[in-house]
């Protein structure tokens, strides 16, 4: 008898250290924004669609001191076809994600994206802009520097997977420059936003254990959100202050 046991052909496949997490915050996200938007045709029909009033990027209020305007656009939109294909692409990036980043640095990764498309719009575009875009965006960007800050282990899979990213930002960015309706200045900010979170915080996977109990261990798991939230605020609050002062926008 061989005293060595000898592996199968085919090793288990590797687990988290972590429980998966269900998507419930992408689709209460999903759900919020949807029910919001319904709240903006009803005021449209009264011709008094205070929603959007209250919450649209609109850059004379925001110096006057209505910061939360640099947050509230992202529940807003302005047409079916706008607030679907903004939901399709939450519905598309956001339950993976969620479960990669946890419930909490989902929910930071979303909000300062959307923050930081709004600061860039705010900053450069004069014109009012609603939308989850630059949430989206972020969403967008996460997942490519996801892939790219964990390809060893996806290996040429993962290689795949950020080209496809690195084609679908580029061409809705693409969309975007021909397109004068949509403010691309958000887009870019939400990228900047989902790329600055997710290289500082966003999880980074080694593997741990030796046959047959291999596991994945996330490094950022204790400080993640932490490092994540202060990379995007350092990098956007400076902005923030300069679209209050110098307007170029």
């Amino acid at each position: 008898m061989n005293p060595y046991p000898v592996p199968p052909s085919a090793p288990p496949p590797v687990r988290r250290s972590d429980a998966p997490v269900r998507p419930l915050l992408t689709y209460s996200l999903l759900g919020l924004t949807v029910g919001i938007y319904l709240l903006q045709i009803l005021g449209q029909a009264l011709n008094f669609d205070l929603v959007t009033l209250l919450g649209i990027k609109y850059n004379d209020f925001i110096r006057q001191g209505e910061l939360w305007r640099l947050i509230t656009p992202v529940f807003l939109h302005g047409s079916i076809l706008h607030i679907a294909m903004n939901m399709y692409g939450l519905f598309i990036f956001g339950p993976a994600l969620e479960s990669r980043f946890g419930r909490a640095r989902f929910f930071l990764l979303y909000f300062l994206s959307a923050y930081a498309g709004n600061v860039l719009s705010f900053l450069l575009n004069p014109n009012p802009s609603l939308g989850a875009s630059t949430a989206i965006f972020g969403l967008i960007a996460a997942e490519g520097m996801f892939l790219f800050q964990n390809r060893q282990l996806l290996s040429d899979r993962g290689r795949a997977q950020i080209i496809n990213m690195i084609v679908i930002a580029g061409y809705n960015l693409m969309y975007g420059l021909v397109n004068i309706r949509i403010d691309n200045w958000g887009h870019i900010g939400g990228l900047l936003g989902g790329l600055i979170f997710t290289w500082f915080g966003g999880p980074r996977f080694r593997v741990e254990g030796i046959y047959p109990t291999y596991q994945l261990v996330d490094e950022r798991q204790g400080h993640g959100a932490l490092s994540g939230t202060a990379a995007v605020l350092l990098f956007f609050i400076p902005l923030t202050v300069l679209g209050w002062i110098w307007p170029m926008g």
